[in-house]
């Protein structure tokens, strides 16, 4: 789950890195106004969505005045952009400007702190036009931080005195919300560099698992997490599901067998609607899944699954059930096998279904339907 800037802030605080004195404000009456007086001016403003880039795309505003910043907050929450919640922060006096993060990396079970004596950059750019700039030191997640990877991350990037050991301190605050919040991605980026010296945390980045400790009660699922309403109420149904623009809508069990019909769809020549995992947990959810998918507009709606202890009998009497309550208004393609898949066959054709034993059948059924080349 990606935090919003705001939040990550709150996290590092509560860890005593350093941030800029800040203060939210929405569109309500007076939020503004508020932010404004406890900040004062100069200050920054900050667009609180979930997109990278946000200054190029001209979400960040540095203003000078109380006037300015009332006139740009508007603009900010009336862009196009979905910005529901803006960050006034104090303006920093800045000397420098450095990366620091730490992400998880999967292939080597570690966790790796990457940085840069340059903050503010495309690290992804400049790790592949200039790559000696940047400073990777790997800690094994299990043996914990050790006085030797601060060393050897602030020997990388020409750090000393004062400055060398505020970095240090920091980066052994974000190792801490890292792991506490099961991160993925803890980044500060800048971490500033004041011209007194001070280290503060510019910006900042948390992606957390929200399935650990109370991740879910700090932060509850809210529609502003997600690039659609449908997507928000997967979430809170647990289905894992995304929305795309094609005409296949899919409720497939488990993540692999999901994308293994994805890719298969595409190479046939069909687009997808959306991914939806309907197994596992949530194979008991056919309603749920099949309303999900029919709020995406499609042309078929293509159901493969493979279940042990998932049942295929189960599967198939929740998918007649979800067909009976909710009628759909298009196709559907069924390949649902496992365990009792005989009593599966037997309750889907029953239904008028006809049950497919192949998935590269059942995909070519569903794109041949979208293609309008099948019936």
């Amino acid at each position: 789950m990606k935090l919003f800037e705001y939040q990550a802030k709150a996290a590092f605080a509560e860890a005593g890195i350093p941030i800029p004195k800040g203060e939210i404000a929405t569109g309500a009456a007076g939020e503004v106004d508020n932010a404004i007086n406890i900040i004062g001016a100069p200050c920054v403003i900050k667009s609180q969505v979930l997109q990278g880039g946000r200054g190029k795309a001209g979400l960040i505003q540095f203003v000078k005045t109380a006037e300015e910043a009332k006139q740009k907050a508007r603009e900010l929450l009336d862009s196009p952009h979905g910005v529901c919640k803006l960050l006034f922060e104090e303006a920093v006096d800045i000397d420098r400007e450095v990366y620091l993060s730490l992400v998880l990396d999967p292939v080597e079970g570690v966790a790796k702190f990457i940085a840069c004596a340059e903050g503010g950059v495309e690290i992804e750019v400049l790790a592949q036009t200039e790559p000696d700039k940047i400073v990777t030191v790997p800690v094994n997640i299990d043996w914990g931080l050790m006085p030797h990877h601060l060393r050897e991350l602030t020997f990388g990037l020409n750090l000393e005195g004062d400055v060398a050991k505020a970095v240090s301190d920091i980066a052994q605050k974000l190792f801490k919300v890292f792991r506490a919040t099961g991160a993925e991605l803890a980044e500060i980026n800048p971490l500033f560099i004041t011209k007194s010296g001070a280290v503060v945390a510019g910006d900042g980045k948390l992606i957390v698992d929200d399935s650990i400790g109370d991740m879910r009660t700090r932060y509850p699922f809210a529609p502003e997490y997600f690039a659609t309403e449908t997507e928000y109420e997967a979430a809170l149904e647990g289905i894992p599901y995304l929305q795309f623009d094609g005409d296949i809508a899919l409720m497939c069990a488990g993540a692999g067998l999901t994308t293994t019909v994805f890719d298969l769809i595409h190479y046939a020549g069909g687009t997808v609607a959306n991914y939806l995992e309907f197994g596992g947990p949530n194979y008991t959810k056919a309603l749920q899944a099949m309303r999900l998918c029919l709020k995406n507009p499609s042309k078929v709606i293509l159901v493969v699954t493979f279940g042990t202890i998932a049942r295929a009998d189960v599967m198939a009497n929740g998918l007649v059930e979800a067909i009976n309550a909710l009628k759909p208004n298009v196709p559907i393609v069924t390949c649902i096998r496992g365990t009792n898949e005989e009593e599966a066959f037997a309750t889907l054709s029953a239904a008028g279904l006809e049950p497919l034993s192949e998935t590269e059948d059942a995909v070519q059924r569903a794109v041949a339907i979208a293609a309008g080349r099948a019936q």
